[in-house]
């Protein structure tokens, strides 16, 4: 939730922002902030490389969980969490990483120890993530399953 948050502050926008406004203020961000405007040796190009690959990430994050880009993706996304069985699951401070025997990985945010501690013991873990947490919490597709696949 810490790095939704630092990007949403960072391309100043709202809970749920259309596509269109976050790629305007993407424009404008890298305009602003790309390393060429800045002589090399100028104290501002070093903060300038790091602000522009920070913008560009945040994008593509931003992107990722836009409310657009999960209707688009929701046929998919219904047929894994319905269809495929869960490879392994691991959580890194709220966010709980899912990968999938065909292969995807899914990133949900917010999901407290409670949550993950439920899930690795429940009798059948499939069936707790489907009622608990697959609808229940925001999530994007990971970078890590298309290098994976």
């Amino acid at each position: 939730m810490k790095r939704i948050n630092e990007y949403k502050k960072l391309f100043n926008v709202e809970q749920d922002t259309d596509l269109k406004v976050l790629k305007t203020t993407y424009r404008n961000l890298v305009k602003e902030w790309h390393p060429d405007k800045f002589p090399a040796g100028d104290e501002l190009a070093v903060e300038a490389e790091h602000k522009s690959r920070q913008i560009i990430d945040g994008y593509h994050f931003l992107v990722s969980i836009a409310p657009e880009t999960i209707a688009a993706n929701l046929e998919e996304y219904n047929s894994i969490t319905t269809e495929s069985g869960l490879a392994d699951f691991k959580l890194k401070g709220q966010m709980l990483e899912v990968s999938f025997l065909d292969g995807s990985t899914y990133e949900y945010f917010g999901v407290s120890k409670n949550i993950y501690t439920r899930l690795i013991n429940a009798d059948k873990q499939l069936r707790f993530a489907k009622r608990n947490i697959f609808n229940s919490y925001l999530y994007r597709k990971s970078k890590k399953a298309s290098e994976v696949a």
